[in-house]
């Protein structure tokens, strides 16, 4: 388990290495004129001065790709000059409405998700088989902005012109405010992104399901006289999560670098929305950091797959 562990940590800084000299190339080789690419079309001269200063652009790439990879590693993404502040500051501000968003949002479509998947695979092609492939295949279809769409209209639009004000409109309240305000500000968010996603684990949970439910160790233990509801759930469930579990770390990595539609949407200022902010404001500073930080974010959900899978199904050694 260490050696599998330090294998898996070793290759993901690997990863993360070639991002970082990627994304030097990108931002910092490729552009002819970097510090005014990175001060923004409204800079002074003074300002890009400086900035070529600060970032010893005149230096040899290779001591500026050392002092950018030094200051990443040590948690220093740059300084945003659009907003005259540290890169650190807009993305500490945006992380956690992000993370309100992901958190909430990945406990409903997995609980949601799994549980038809089980129900489809113990029944398969039932009525209640056929009613979740469809409700499935009808999420799976809808656009995460048209669903968020929807679901404003009905639940707060029309509620609110009948004198009925449960959902707000948009925005964030921080937990700061109270439990209740922060509730509700990501209920609808939460739910729009859950239902688009759950469609994608239910179909995943059924099919792994059914592949396991097949096994011989299955048939062993029902002749045993386990009971099913056992069999299902601690017998073939934990095998059928595998890929499931796969699937998660993946979506969840991949969200915490910003839930750009939904955020977007919902005027959530996480770190999808302040990305393409960024994008329209041509700050290239903010770009650099979110970049970094979603990698890292998909390189240790990865890891932590990984290691997951040891737990969850014992035909896994890691080696």
């Amino acid at each position: 388990m260490a050696r599998f562990l330090v294998r898996r940590i070793a290759l993901g800084i690997l990863v993360l290495w070639l991002i970082t000299l990627a994304v030097f190339a990108l931002f910092f080789i490729a552009p002819n004129n970097v510090a005014q690419t990175l001060a923004g079309r409204q800079a002074t001269p003074e300002t890009v001065a400086l900035i070529s200063q600060r970032l010893g652009l005149d230096q040899p790439l290779w001591k500026q790709y050392l002092s950018f990879f030094g200051n990443a590693l040590r948690g220093d993404l740059g300084y945003d000059y659009y907003h005259q502040v540290p890169v650190t500051e807009i993305m500490a501000a945006a992380l956690p409405i992000t993370l309100s968003l992901v958190i909430g949002a990945s406990i409903l479509w997995l609980g949601f998700g799994v549980f038809n998947g089980v129900i489809s695979a113990v029944r398969p092609r039932s009525y209640v088989d056929r009613g979740l492939t469809v409700f499935s295949l009808f999420f799976y279809s809808m656009p995460t902005f048209l669903l968020g769409l929807l679901l404003l209209y009905f639940l707060y639009f029309r509620l609110t012109l009948n004198g009925i004000t449960i959902f707000p409109p948009g925005g964030y309240a921080p937990l700061t405010d109270g439990f209740v305000p922060w509730f509700q500000h990501l209920v609808l968010p939460w739910v729009t992104l859950a239902l688009v996603s759950a469609a994608t684990y239910t179909r995943l949970t059924r099919a792994s399901m059914l592949d396991v439910l097949g096994e011989d160790y299955i048939r062993t233990a029902r002749a045993k006289g386990i009971g099913e509801r056992r069999v299902v759930v601690r017998h073939g469930l934990r095998a059928a999560l595998t890929p499931v579990v796969t699937q998660f770390g993946i979506d969840v990595g991949t969200l915490l670098g910003g839930v750009v539609v939904t955020e977007t949407v919902f005027s959530l200022p996480g770190l999808g929305k302040t990305a393409i902010d960024a994008i329209n404001q041509q700050d290239l500073p903010v770009i650099i950091g979110i970049v970094l930080f979603a990698s890292a974010a998909v390189v240790v959900a990865n890891i932590l797959v990984d290691v997951a899978y040891a737990g969850l199904d014992p035909r896994v050694r890691l080696h």
